[in-house]
């Protein structure tokens, strides 16, 4: 499959608003052997989408988030928070690219990166602009994914900096994620007797009853299931998030004795 092919077929909603412009940057950076006004079918078909898809962003309210949109959404977040700390740690960029060959395979991950190469060159991002985008457009299981994935990167190198965590944080907000669902997904990259409990989105003084039934709250929120239609590709991060809280419940299951 070609790199145009990929592009083109990949996305929906996410050639249209700001991440579409931002897109549209990237890809003019890697073609420079179309000379200025050349008939080029791939530009051709690649601007009518735009402005179809840019319609079709501003009139309807959550369309369904297919792959593509996730993953690019995901390349753009990426390269906001690989430059969080003020430098490119190499294991940082290895752990993206391994995940995105593990989800996508070494041809679909090769052409991600050549779009991530683009994307990571541009220096005025609006991360406000972007992650509204996101969140008027994507589901919110598929966000709570997001935000996993971009955490998994912080630690990449080894521990989450302060720089990072408060771009994730902020991006977080951004996106409409509360509080307790952010700090839930942060307690499964850090190690704190207090996790668990972070992890059930409850309090240490929480009930056995409190904790079943944070317990049976949490499993149907990271369930798989929730990001289904983002394909395969992404269960095993689903499935990531779901044993996490699978572990937190059976711990607190040990220390309660219930």
């Amino acid at each position: 499959m070609s790199f145009s092919k990929w592009i083109g077929g990949a996305l929906g909603w996410s050639f249209g608003g700001p991440i579409g412009a931002i897109i549209g940057l990237a890809i003019g950076s890697l073609i420079d052997s179309v000379s200025e006004g050349e008939n080029s079918p791939f530009l051709g078909e690649g601007q009518r989408t735009q402005s179809r898809r840019s319609t079709s962003y501003r009139k309807q309210e959550r369309p369904q988030t297919q792959s593509g949109d996730f993953e690019v959404s995901l390349l753009i977040l990426a390269s906001i928070v690989i430059k969080a700390d003020g430098k490119q740690d190499q294991r940082e960029l290895d752990f993206v690219r391994q995940q995105f060959v593990n989800m996508y395979g070494k041809e679909r991950a090769n052409h991600a990166f050549k779009l991530f190469k683009g994307i990571n060159n541009q220096n005025n991002i609006s991360i406000r602009q972007v992650c509204l985008q996101i969140k008027q457009m994507m589901d919110h299981p598929s966000r709570l994914q997001l935000i996993h994935f971009l955490f998994g990167i912080a630690k990449a190198d080894g521990t989450v900096t302060e720089d990072e965590e408060r771009q994730i944080y902020t991006m977080a907000g951004y996106l409409g994620i509360s509080s307790r669902d952010y700090e839930s997904i942060k307690a499964m990259f850090y190690n704190s007797s207090y996790n668990a409990h972070k992890i059930l989105e409850i309090e240490k003084s929480a009930s056995v009853d409190d904790i079943k039934k944070a317990y049976r709250t949490m499993a149907k929120k990271y369930h798989p299931d929730k990001v289904i239609h983002l394909g395969k590709e992404h269960q095993e991060g689903a499935e990531e998030k779901f044993r996490q809280v699978q572990a937190a419940y059976e711990q607190l299951q040990k220390e309660r004795g219930f």
